[in-house]
């Protein structure tokens, strides 16, 4: 008998708060871009998890004071 992977639930980041910002490329919300949302459902939990990266990196990138 071969060992099957289970597959993790990777939760989703939306937030309920759906509204893009101003050059429409993230959502305010959840940061994610509209292809990462349109594609979200359909992606590995690998590509899931290479999404929740970027967003932590887009958040933090959010709080840093310009130069």
């Amino acid at each position: 008998m071969k060992a099957r992977a289970v597959a993790q639930n990777v939760p989703s980041p939306c937030m309920s708060v759906c509204k893009m910002d101003e050059p429409r490329v993230l959502c305010l919300g959840c940061l994610r871009t509209l292809q990462e949302i349109r594609d979200w459902s359909t992606m590995r939990d690998a590509d899931k998890r290479a999404v929740w990266g970027r967003i932590e990196q887009r958040a933090a990138g959010a709080g840093a004071c310009p130069d």
